[in-house]
């Protein structure tokens, strides 16, 4: 009797019920997030693993929403937390960094100190030799990096080239070429061996 009358009371409908409903929101649209951004980065073998908890936890919301419906604070708390939730998954990948990203840099003076500085930490260095947009000379250096190394490499270009022009682009494949650390095919830890491509 007492968990009925709970949840026939005030704080249950006003306060409970919506908090549940948000906080379910963004549990399902943080995991729906990962799970879109795993697959644009190809790891395949873990999107579906998400799905299946992101779907499960959206029933769970969208019921409770469905027998509330005289109950605005459920449509509030769900449209609130489908937003937090897009929020709280971009930071979660953000904070896990995986991928990996291509930096074109187009420095206006000499370079040869940042790409000996960036050959010097062990990141694969391409240069190239361009004619700029007033026909001067210039080099185009090109490093494909993992994107956990990317304010590395920014903070190396303001510093040792700090008008240099450059672009970060996101790369969902990569072959071969040079990353600095060799590739360990026994030994890896639980995040390498989730987000191994085949």
């Amino acid at each position: 009797m007492e968990l009925v009358s709970l949840m026939d009371s005030f704080w249950w409908t006003w306060v409970v019920l919506p908090f549940l409903i948000f906080f379910s929101r963004i549990l399902d649209q943080s995991i729906g997030t990962l799970r879109v951004i795993f697959v644009s980065k190809g790891l395949k073998k873990i999107a579906p693993f998400l799905g299946f908890f992101e779907v499960i936890i959206w029933l769970l919301a969208v019921a409770q929403v469905m027998k509330h419906l005289n109950n605005p604070m459920s449509y509030i708390a769900y449209g609130a937390g489908f937003a937090t939730g897009n929020y709280v998954g971009i930071l979660i990948e953000e904070k896990l960094s995986l991928g990996t990203v291509l930096i074109r840099i187009v420095p206006k003076k000499d370079a040869s100190r940042l790409i000996q500085y960036l050959r010097d930490q062990n990141f694969g260095v391409t240069v190239v030799d361009a004619e700029g947009a007033m026909g001067s000379k210039v080099k185009i250096i090109f490093t494909i990096i993992k994107r956990k190394n990317v304010l590395r490499v920014i903070s190396a270009i303001n510093d040792y080239s700090p008008n240099a022009f450059y672009t970060i682009e996101e790369i969902k494949t990569v072959k071969e070429g040079y990353f600095g650390i060799p590739i360990q095919p026994k030994g890896l830890g639980i995040r390498e061996r989730l987000f191994k491509r085949k």
